[in-house]
């Protein structure tokens, strides 16, 4: 059995690729993963950027729709949707298997939507309907404007990832959002499923810059311990939302639980542990989605233990102590919800170029 079946089996939780390009899928890369133990896979703008300009292998699709005079943005879609598409039937039978839980593709929104409710909204329910597969999740960002979108799709009976997650007080507002959509949604509940997507190296990664620049012993001393401890916290705060007479009441109705799913969890730092964002958040009902890269390393010396509800009272000790250096770390995860969307706008604007680029030269 390999540890990423190990992390499922005896841990409960769900070991997704953050990652997707067209040869995983001719090249049978992502089914030997899914074989291996991989539960689903996520993808967004970045990762979709890469992949069609980083090979030849959308060239020929590329041909066809230049040939058929659509938009450039019409060609990104008709794309990154076939590439959907064939992940999705990869991931059914893991869907199938495990009753709805896992077996998920998640596809993001146009980052240009991130600030508009309504468009957001209307976006989602179109690729829903566009793609109509129980195994896909579309990932709406968790911006202010997001939430309520969220909330409006969970309304409507809609499998939604909410991603760009990056601090307790945002986290806290996307459960209350997933809870009242439930409340509002007048179907079967045993059919609808979502994730929240927790970023977390990224948290270090910026508080780590923010504390050298500090530069006393006592915040150097926190370097590479922030992410981790609002992690734990996130968990925390999952329990205690997923508890009690409200959330028993739609349980009741086959409600399923809004698991955390722990997101950008490669190593930004080399001088840190290249599993540390694994090892330290395993525990059931979660998610953990990862390059390969980090999935490698994982199989190879990754730990195998129960951790994501350890030494909570040692995160709040840390907190207590970022704060008192000078950390703010409201402002950190606003100013990282700023950076998400701003990268993810910028992979898309630079793609839809190339492909402009590209089908102009096609064209003559």
């Amino acid at each position: 059995m390999s540890r990423l079946q190990q992390l499922h089996e005896e841990h409960g939780q769900s070991p997704w690729l953050d990652d997707l390009t067209r040869g995983y899928l001719t090249g049978g890369g992502l089914r030997r993963l899914v074989d291996e133990g991989i539960r689903g896979v996520t993808s967004n703008p970045t990762i979709f950027q890469k992949a069609i300009t980083g090979s030849a292998e959308y060239d020929q699709q590329l041909r066809v729709l230049t040939g058929e005079g659509g938009s450039v943005e019409d060609t990104y879609w008709s794309m990154v949707i076939q590439d959907i598409h064939s992940a999705l039937a990869v991931l059914r039978p893991v869907h199938d298997q495990s009753g709805g839980r896992d077996g998920f593709v998640s596809v993001e929104l146009a980052p240009g939507l991130a600030h508009d409710t309504a468009a957001s909204a209307a976006a989602a329910r179109a690729l829903h309907e566009r793609i109509a597969a129980p195994n896909l999740f579309v990932k709406i960002p968790a911006t202010a404007e997001g939430v309520p979108a969220v909330r409006q799709m969970i309304s409507e009976g809609r499998n939604i990832n909410v991603t760009l997650i990056f601090g307790l007080g945002r986290y806290d507002e996307i459960i209350e959002a997933y809870l009242s959509g439930l409340e509002a949604y007048p179907g079967d509940l045993s059919k609808l499923h979502s994730v929240a997507s927790f970023f977390v190296s990224r948290v270090d990664t910026e508080v780590d810059r923010r504390l050298e620049a500090i530069g006393t012993r006592e915040a150097l001393a926190l370097r590479g311990t922030v992410a981790l401890a609002q992690a734990k916290l996130a968990h925390e705060l999952f329990r205690q939302r997923f508890s009690g007479p409200r959330w028993q009441a739609l349980a009741a109705r086959g409600a399923h639980l809004q698991r955390p799913l722990w997101a950008s969890t490669s190593t930004k730092n080399p001088a840190y542990p290249d599993t540390l964002y694994v090892d330290n958040l395993i525990g059931p009902d979660t998610v953990n989605t990862m390059p390969e890269t980090t999935i490698a390393a994982f199989e190879a010396h990754g730990t195998l233990a129960r951790t994501v509800d350890q030494d909570v009272d040692s995160a709040r000790v840390t907190m207590e102590r970022l704060a008192h250096v000078g950390v703010d770390l409201d402002d950190v995860s606003r100013m990282l919800e700023d950076q998400g969307v701003a990268a993810f706008a910028k992979s898309f604007h630079e793609l839809l170029a190339v492909l402009a680029a590209k089908t102009a030269e096609l064209a003559s």
